[in-house]
């Protein structure tokens, strides 16, 4: 007998997602959201390979993210992976463009961003795939907490277009300093900190004993020790962490970072978006290449997932094998919660399908006519759709208009074309005596200017 013939799964992979234009659509007008705020913050865009070398992961903290990466041995031998995140890469960029003295060949700050589509290895669920956009912007080479106010502003400014209040969000921000000399006056060494600072990420999902667990069976901390740090996050303003740190001996280095954060709060308000930051210091970001300050954004109802979430990175291209260390602040902001989040507030506009012109030909004959004028129209600018096969009646070929959202149908028919004319119907006037025209062949580039009363 016949085998039948194999069918595929019309499904895309597990944990990835198909984008109809109906959906394109609206991812287009959200990364079109993301651009005009990194334009009008005077960021560069850039972009690199989706693979990448799979050592430019293999970081020994114990991040969730080495465990989940889409990592395999190409067909040359060499050990690639899927990218999780584009920090990295960006690190590998800017170090391309370094002299073996350690000096950057580019004018710095570099101030760049990129919407990269990121993949993880992980169970899926709400508002986590495991494939996701995510926009980064970076700043390198400022030292100063002038570059951390930038990145919360554009991200505050990003809200603020799409009509997202400090009602609707907040953004909690921490300093990894401060937490690194209240653990290091409690006895936690620099080689434990950022395993530490990975496992206190998890506070929210496994909760204090669970942590305290963590810390005492893979890092070695001291139950009472890892209780205390617990106690310390429980901090909720820089006064209380201040009143937690009395009688500590911090070090400059963590003493000056209080400081930091108060300027950071500082700038906030003169930049105007004071309201959507809140300090705590429970945040510390499950990465382990952040060294200063760190921050988290949420939804204040408390129903979704992280909204974004970024920081100072001052080491990681030393990790990578710069010879000096050089600064950097960047945040990543994925494209899934906070399409979510839009859809709850009822903040996504209506992006139906839109056309300038319908070119129907009334019959055969004038098929290559009406070709002449889609390109007419389409040289001055519009949108066309050119229907290559009459229909047999006008009421299809309105129908046809009406579903791709066009606003103007180009009848081309004998009568109208021996007189150099093409008949002009505007299919969103509601009057019948005057929503067509007959409009010359050689005036059809000036379409823009009919006037419809």
């Amino acid at each position: 007998g016949e085998g039948k013939a194999a069918t595929i799964s019309c499904e895309p992979v597990t944990g990835a997602r198909d984008f109809y234009p109906d959906d394109m659509r609206v991812r287009n007008w959200l990364f079109g959201s993301f651009r005009e705020v990194a334009r009008s913050f005077s960021f560069q865009e850039y972009d690199a390979p989706v693979l990448e070398s799979e050592e430019l992961y293999k970081r020994k903290a114990g991040e969730e993210i080495v465990d989940q990466m889409y990592n395999f041995e190409d067909k040359g031998g060499f050990k690639v992976t899927l990218r999780p995140e584009m920090t990295p890469t960006l690190a590998r960029m800017i170090l391309g463009k370094t002299t073996e003295r350690g000096d950057t060949k580019m004018l710095l700050p570099v101030k760049w961003f990129s919407i990269p589509q990121c993949w993880r290895f992980e169970a899926t669920q709400r508002g986590r795939k495991r494939e996701h956009y995510q926009w980064n912007m970076d700043i390198v080479g400022v030292p100063g907490i002038s570059a951390e106010a930038e990145c919360l502003a554009a991200i505050t400014t990003f809200f603020g277009n799409l009509g997202i209040t400090a009602k609707d969000v907040g953004i909690k921000v921490n300093s990894r300093k401060v937490m690194g000399g209240i653990m290091k006056a409690k006895g936690i060494s620099d080689d434990q900190f950022a395993s530490v600072c990975v496992i206190v990420d998890k506070l929210d999902k496994i909760g204090a004993d669970a942590v305290v667990e963590e810390m005492v069976s893979k890092c070695a901390v001291p139950a009472g020790v890892a209780r205390s740090i617990i106690d310390t996050m429980s901090a909720r303003s820089i006064k209380e962490l201040e009143d937690q740190c009395a009688g500590l001996s911090l070090g400059p280095d963590a003493q000056a970072s209080v400081d930091e954060l108060k300027s950071l709060f500082d700038m906030a308000k003169s930049y105007g978006y004071a309201d959507y930051l809140i300090f705590d210091a429970s945040v510390v970001r499950g990465l382990a290449y952040y060294t200063g300050v760190v921050f988290e954004c949420f939804d204040r109802s408390g129903e979704l997932r992280a909204i974004c979430g970024g920081g100072r990175y001052d080491r990681l291209l030393s990790l990578y094998g710069a010879k000096t260390e050089i600064p950097c602040v960047g945040f990543g902001f994925g494209d899934c919660v906070i399409m979510e989040l839009l859809e709850l507030k009822g903040l996504v506009p209506p992006l139906d399908r839109r056309t300038d012109f319908l070119v129907a030909p009334f019959n055969q004959d004038m098929v290559g006519n009406a070709m002449h004028v889609a390109a007419a129209l389409r040289a001055s600018g519009a949108s066309v759709d050119m229907q290559g096969e009459p229909k047999k009646k006008i009421g299809q070929t309105f129908d046809y208009a009406n579903r791709i959202g066009a606003d103007l149908i180009a009848l081309v028919a004998p009568g109208e074309w021996d007189k150099g004319m093409v008949r002009v119907k505007n299919l969103r006037s509601e009057n019948k005596d005057t929503n067509q025209k007959d409009i010359a062949i050689a005036d059809l580039a000036k379409w823009r200017e009919l006037k419809w009363e």
